[in-house]
């Protein structure tokens, strides 16, 4: 089978406040996909970046009386230690703001409106008398129209329901509460209606792929029908807008921030031989894209962001997989810096290791349906099957008293036959996008391997039968090497200490063995116990 050219693309956090365990619970699938698709030996290219525009941050440098670019290198500098700290793998993790990506934007966005998807309207708008200015929608606050809900204008975090400009002039201003007026403002239009059908065909074609809740989502819209949307603000921050007459606003970030998946990709080829960005996003190239994001961003990339590729009329390959997660809660309650609730990326990770972390947020991940995180659900996982039965069976294998080096034993013939079947069973269920059961399964032959020692007494063959005890650890060690490919996309620091012990070549998505008579020096735990907190 040749290389496929795999595009995965992780939402690109705002920058203008610090991300929680939610956030890595709802992003780290994308780097699960990066990495198996790497041990299969495709081309992958993974691409994410900080958010940087837009009102939020522009009205947070008002306050605290800073230019928003600050704002947003304060915030992507925090992101870029958080991400390298889980071992986010990205090949490339910009920020909206650089010249390269403004520049491409232009470019494309342009290219829309020569092809006739943008227009021109003049157009009743929210306006703040008060302030002086038109608003966008997350300066505004109102009750939402279909759950009753108070929400910001963006979208409803109750519902996720998008409010139309006739319900925004309903609210209030949210920096001075005053109720807001309509007065006429130059907008220009994305004509979002024009890519119904073909969106709709498309959807049709690839949902069974997708997360049950990016299906309904998605469908939703498809059958309310798809609705012209507004890409202009009234900012001075932002991507300038490419069209004469227009010098004064910028465009909307999610136009700005969903491109940045094709700029990213483009900006990376550009110092490549192996390949061209059209090999990963133009039709004929065996390639497939991958979306990964939380449930309330799935719209802006199962809809919008195929919009944008249609409109160019360019032979463009559409996404084809939205990996949308739930939510995660902290002690059965939504996280809440203002109220004290949960925890920062950043915070667990100066008490906890990432594997560790990882490990438990991909194995009990809101992949179907919202998911809790406790501080002990999370130790009991650690202590209780990453120490207890992984690093277990490493440790009590390869520090076996006496033991110098990797025998000369035999492999079981039935321990082999569960690893090649782990390595088929796993990489399905990735590809089906349940990494929980992913992750499971792997478990699964950790356990088998623990019984098979258990079962095999290698420390009465080790006075009885060398024979056998060669080939009790021989096998033990094969079945350790192949857990440091298995477990490579959710633990990698372990298997890179793994592969150092036993002097094995960079991981592949396929069974393996040892070399008899590797040396086995310096052999340290994986992962020490976890105290009650």
């Amino acid at each position: 089978m040749s290389k496929r050219n795999i595009l995965i693309g992780g939402a690109w956090p705002y920058g203008n406040s610090s991300l929680h365990l939610g956030h890595i619970a709802g992003l780290i699938s994308g780097d699960v996909l990066a990495r198996y698709f790497r041990l299969k030996g495709d081309n992958v290219l993974y691409v994410s970046g900080t958010d940087c525009h837009g009102t939020p941050i522009t009205e947070r440098a008002k306050k605290e009386g800073i230019t928003p670019k600050e704002i947003a290198t304060k915030y992507d500098e925090e992101f870029n230690r958080m991400f390298d700290g889980y071992q986010f793998s990205y090949d490339l993790y910009s920020r909206t703001f650089e010249d390269y990506h403004k520049k491409k934007v232009m470019e494309l966005v342009k290219k829309l409106y020569d092809n006739g998807y943008i227009y021109e309207k003049q157009e009743p708008q929210a306006y703040c008398e008060h302030c002086g200015k038109f608003l966008s929608d997350r300066e505004i606050t109102l009750t939402c129209p279909e759950c009753g809900m108070e929400t910001k204008g963006d979208q409803c975090d109750n519902c996720l329901h998008v409010p139309t400009a006739k319900e925004l002039l309903s609210g209030n201003c949210i920096e001075c509460g005053s109720k807001l007026v309509e007065k006429e403002n130059n907008v220009l239009y994305l004509a979002l209606s024009k890519f119904q059908d073909k969106i709709l065909e498309h959807t049709e074609k690839v949902k069974n792929e997708w997360r049950i809740n990016a299906q309904n989502e998605t469908l939703k819209y498809l059958k309310q029908g798809l609705l012209d949307r507004a890409i202009t603000r009234d900012l001075s921050w932002g991507v300038n807008v490419p069209i004469p007459g227009y010098d004064d606003k910028r465009l909307y970030v999610w136009i700005d921030a969903v491109l940045g998946y094709l700029t990213n990709t483009m900006r990376l080829c550009e110092n490549r031989t192996d390949c061209t960005w059209e090999d990963f996003w133009k039709e004929g190239h065996n390639n497939k894209i991958y979306m990964c994001h939380g449930k309330d961003n799935i719209m802006f990339h199962s809809i919008i962001l195929n919009a944008l590729l249609l409109g160019q009329e360019d032979n463009y390959h559409l996404v084809d997989t939205i990996v949308s997660a739930e939510y995660l809660n902290f002690n059965d309650q939504k996280f809440s810096k203002s109220k004290g609730i949960g925890m920062t990326a950043l915070e667990a990770l100066d008490l906890y290791d990432s594997d560790s972390l990882r490990y438990h947020l991909i194995s009990n991940g809101p992949e179907k349906k919202d998911t809790n995180f406790t501080i002990e659900d999370f130790e009991n996982t650690h202590n209780g099957e990453i120490l207890n039965k992984f690093g277990n069976l490493v440790n009590r294998t390869l520090k076996f008293k006496g033991l110098e080096e990797i025998p000369d034993g035999k492999t079981d013939s039935e321990v082999k036959e569960a690893i090649i079947e782990t390595y088929e069973t796993v990489g399905k269920l990735v590809e089906e996008l349940e990494f929980r059961e992913a992750s499971r399964k792997i478990m699964d032959l950790v356990e088998r391997a623990n019984k098979y020692y258990d079962d095999s007494q290698p420390w009465v063959a080790k006075r009885e039968d060398i024979d056998k005890f060669n080939d009790i650890i021989y096998t033990c060690s094969v079945v350790i090497a192949n857990l440091s490919n298995l477990y490579e996309m959710i633990m990698p620091t372990a298997c890179a200490n793994i592969r150092k012990y036993l002097k094995l070549d960079e991981p592949k998505w396929e069974y393996i063995e040892v070399k008899k008579g590797t040396k086995l020096e310096n052999i340290e735990p994986l992962f020490t116990r976890y105290e009650k907190k």
